[in-house]
């Protein structure tokens, strides 16, 4: 157990996870230092149109469907969450767009989960991510961490060292990065982790219409720009666009909106880690002093909240909740 008096933390990862995190642990009176070497928002929770949507992963994600209790769970912590940080929420919902064919499977699938077949899912929630990046940053820094550039290469207790060669005295490291950790090297438990590839489009709104559109093979988000999302591209972990693997993508956004200017478009690349079961790692590694906040998947936002949460009461000696055996960071060396 840890206290303001007798630690020294430090965070690797400015993405959902480890912003909430560091700002968790900040307003509960520990030191946090935050790490990261890419500039603010340029990491996979800035390159994301900020679902909070656990029907919707549950629909047209497989590997979530067995999960909808836990995300809604995660869900509801939202309101309180984005109140305190003045996030605004959009509760616009979800709209399934499409052929007949393809609407009637999608009716089926939510009476599979036990969900009242509807053409608007409003109980699918969504944020902008980069200005939500943005307010944590802010809170995280008025609550006391502090902001280094750069990226976490080893640890042990009393000695966390960085790419660069620095070495810094640090009690305890929360690992919240993405793949890149993912050889075991800081953490054992991240071999379990793979990589996903995501490209999403941003292009010019059409309307002021504040629902998300949910089509067949594509989404529609809006916000500062329209986010057109997006690829998951299994086992690939290189930020470079791929116009070959976005060419479904836009012809599936064509198919629902024929006026979108999607030729002007930008694209966005970001690289996520997941899990086999598509839950996060959360808990203490076999590696001394290492606590990991790993392995979102899509969800990085949505369990945000959660993951904080868990993180600090593991470090302050308190109970992490009755998510902890789902996200139990050891659960894949039991099998």
């Amino acid at each position: 157990m840890y206290s303001a008096n007798d630690a020294k933390i430090s965070v690797a990862g400015a993405g959902a996870f480890g912003l909430a995190t560091a700002l968790r642990l900040a307003r509960a009176g520990l030191a946090v230092t935050l790490f990261d070497p890419a500039p603010p928002g340029d990491n996979a929770s800035g390159v994301a149109a900020g679902m909070l949507a656990p029907i919707s992963e549950a629909l047209f994600d497989p590997i979530s469907r067995d999960h909808l209790a836990l995300m809604r769970r995660a869900r509801d912590l939202w309101p309180d969450f984005a109140e305190a940080l003045a996030i605004p929420l959009s509760r616009a919902g979800v709209r399934i767009e499409g052929s007949d064919s393809w609407r009637a499977e999608v009716a089926k699938r939510l009476e599979q989960l036990g969900v009242s077949p509807t053409d608007v899912i409003d109980e699918d929630w969504r944020l902008d991510a980069r200005p939500a990046l943005a307010a944590l940053r802010a809170a995280a820094e008025e609550a006391g961490v502090v902001f280094e550039t750069g990226a976490v290469a080893a640890f042990q207790p009393g000695a966390l060292t960085l790419a660069d060669g620095r070495v810094e005295a640090f009690d305890v490291l929360v690992l919240a990065t993405g793949p890149g950790v993912r050889d075991g090297r800081i953490a054992p438990e991240t071999a379990a982790l793979s990589p996903i590839k995501g490209q999403l489009l941003r292009a010019t709104l059409l309307d002021d219409e504040a629902v998300v559109v949910r089509g067949e093979g594509v989404y529609l988000a809006p916000g500062e720009a329209l986010a057109v999302g997006a690829t998951m591209e299994a086992g690939r972990d290189d930020l470079a666009p791929d116009a070959s693997a976005t060419q479904a993508l836009r012809q599936a956004a064509r198919a629902l909106r024929p006026a979108l200017d999607l030729e002007g478009a930008s694209v966005e690349v970001g690289v996520r880690a997941t899990t086999p079961d598509g839950l996060p790692l959360v808990g203490w590694s076999r590696a001394p002093g290492v606590m990991l906040a790993v392995g979102a998947r899509r969800n990085g936002w949505l369990f945000a909240p959660l993951v904080a949460s868990m993180v600090a009461a593991y470090l302050t000696g308190d109970n992490p909740g009755p998510e902890a055996a789902a996200f139990d960071a050891r659960r894949f060396e039991k099998a």
